[in-house]
C-alpha cells in the first residue's frame, strides 16, 4: 500500500497523543488529527474566551493551555470543543456536583460524541484511524463497514483487571469503598470498553501490566505491541536539593487506587528523624479520612505541571505504590531529575526499572517490602545518590524519539500485513 493514510483521534490533548501523532506524521501515515480541545493562544476558542467574565476567563484559559496541541506541519487538526468547554466551565464553577454530574463533569458525554461525530464525518478515504479507549467503539463499528483498519491504544489495564484489584481492596478497606472508581462503572460504558477491544484489528500499550490484562482475557499476543512511554527530558532536569532533610516523594492522585495508604502505614511504622514525606496531588481519599495520619506528612494540594521539578529536586526519593495504573509518567518525570523510584510492577515500574540499580520493584499491598526499601534509602545516602545517576541515565535511553521510531515503524507493519491477508 502506497502512503496509507490514517487518521488519529483523541478527545484530549496530552504527552501520549501528541507524540503518536506526530510519530504518524514523521512516518508520512497522518491525514488528519481530531480532538475536542486544541488549544492556540491566538485561535478562535482564546478570543471567545476573552469575551467571558474575566475571573472566568482566566480560570477557562489556563485549564485550556494544558490542551495545547500545535499539530505537525502540513497535517490538519479538527477541533470540535464546545462540550469539552461546557464541561470544564462546569467543572470550574462548582456547578459540576450539584446538577449531578459528578467531580469530573459529563466526561462520558464529551467522549461519545466525539466519538459518534467521527464516525459520521471523518472516516472518508481512510485506510485505518488511531483511537483511544472510551473513544473509539461508534468509530471502530463503523470503520468495520468500510474496510477501515481499527488500531487501538489502551493506556491503562483493560478494565476487568482494574475491576478485581479495586473491588478486593474496597472488600480490604471498606471505608475506603467509595474511591474506588473502577467499581462504579456503569454497564453502557463497560459495553462500550468490550466493544473497542473485540473490534481493534491490533492493540498498542504502554507497559507489560496492560498487555497481560489483555492476556488475561484471551486476546491474542500477536494483536498486541507495548511501547513504553518517553521520558520528559525537554523540561525536567537534575538539579540541586535544595535542604539535606531525607524525603519521600509521591506524586498522583492521592487515594487508594495509587496505593497511599500502604505507603503512610509504612512511612508512620518507621518514625524517621529528619525525614519528611510530601504527597502532592488531589485528594481523592473519602472525607476526613487522611486526617489520621495528618502529622506523619506533608500535603501539597495541585501543582502546576511545570513546577513539579522543584518537587522532584526537593527529593530523596519518589514512592509510587500504585495498585493498577497503565503506565506512571510521573516514575520517568523523578528518573528524569536523577530521583530514584520505589514502585510496583502494575505501574509499567518493571518495564522501566532495573530492580535495585536504578530504583526498586515492591509487591502491591505490601507495608513491610515499602518499610524496607524506604529505610534503605534513608540508611544509605552515597548508594542512594548514585541510583539517582543510574535513574537519569535510564531516562535519557528512554525518549519520546524512541517511542515514536517504534510505533510508526509497528504501525507500518501492522498495515502491510493487513494488505497481504
Amino acid at each position: 500500500m502506497n502512503n496509507p493514510r490514517i487518521s488519529l483521534v483523541h478527545p484530549t490533548s496530552n504527552p501520549f497523543s501528541r507524540n503518536a501523532a506526530r510519530s504518524l506524521a514523521e512516518a508520512n501515515l497522518l491525514q488528519e488529527i481530531i480532538t475536542t480541545t486544541a488549544y492556540h493562544p491566538n485561535g478562535k476558542l482564546a478570543r471567545w474566551l476573552k469575551q467571558l467574565p474575566p475571573q472566568l476567563s482566566q480560570i477557562l484559559t489556563q485549564e485550556l493551555a494544558r490542551r495545547t496541541w500545535i499539530p505537525p506541519d502540513n497535517v490538519p487538526l479538527r477541533d470540535h470543543p464546545w462540550q469539552e468547554t461546557l464541561r470544564i466551565a462546569l467543572v470550574k464553577s462548582g456547578l459540576s456536583r450539584p446538577l449531578g454530574f459528578g467531580r469530573t463533569g459529563p466526561i462520558n458525554w464529551v467522549y461519545a460524541s466525539l466519538d459518534r461525530h467521527v464516525a459520521k464525518y471523518h472516516l472518508q478515504g481512510l485506510d485505518a484511524v488511531y483511537a483511544y479507549e472510551d473513544g473509539a467503539a461508534t468509530t471502530f463499528q463503523v470503520a468495520k463497514q468500510q474496510n477501515i483498519l481499527c488500531l487501538y491504544d489502551l493506556p491503562i489495564p483493560f478494565y476487568r483487571t482494574s475491576q478485581a484489584i479495586q473491588a478486593e481492596e474496597a472488600q480490604r478497606f471498606p471505608e475506603l469503598a467509595s474511591a474506588f472508581q473502577a467499581v462504579q462503572e456503569p454497564a453502557w460504558k463497560i459495553k462500550r470498553k468490550e466493544q473497542e477491544i473485540q473490534l481493534a484489528d491490533h492493540i498498542f500499550v504502554a507497559s507489560s501490566f496492560t498487555k497481560k490484562s489483555l492476556l488475561d482475557i484471551g486476546i491474542n499476543q500477536e494483536k498486541i505491541s507495548v511501547i513504553p512511554y518517553g521520558s520528559p527530558l525537554e523540561y525536567f532536569q537534575p538539579k540541586p536539593k535544595p535542604d539535606n532533610l531525607f524525603r519521600a516523594l509521591f506524586v498522583g492522585r492521592v487515594g487508594p487506587r495509587k496505593g497511599v495508604h500502604y505507603l503512610l502505614q509504612s512511612w508512620q511504622d518507621l518514625q524517621l528523624a529528619k525525614a519528611e514525606l510530601l504527597l502532592v496531588g488531589i485528594n481523592e481519599f473519602p472525607h476526613q479520612w487522611l486526617s489520621q495520619y495528618e502529622d506523619s506528612f506533608r500535603y501539597v494540594s495541585t501543582v502546576p505541571h511545570g513546577l513539579l521539578n522543584q518537587y522532584y529536586s526537593a527529593a530523596n526519593v519518589l514512592v509510587f505504590p500504585s495498585l493498577v495504573e497503565g503506565f506512571g509518567l510521573v516514575i520517568l518525570e523523578a528518573m528524569t531529575c536523577g530521583i530514584p523510584v520505589i514502585t510496583t510492577p502494575n505501574t509499567a515500574g518493571a518495564d522501566i526499572i532495573t530492580d535495585g540499580k536504578d530504583g526498586f520493584i515492591v509487591p502491591i499491598r505490601d507495608v513491610e517490602a515499602l518499610k524496607e526499601k524506604i529505610a534503605w534509602c534513608y540508611n544509605r545516602p552515597q548508594e542512594l545518590a548514585e541510583m539517582g545517576k543510574a535513574a537519569r541515565r535510564k531516562a535519557e535511553e528512554l525518549t519520546w524519539d524512541l517511542y515514536r521510531h517504534k510505533l510508526g515503524n509497528k504501525v507500518k507493519e501492522v498495515i502491510n500485513h493487513s494488505t497481504k491477508n
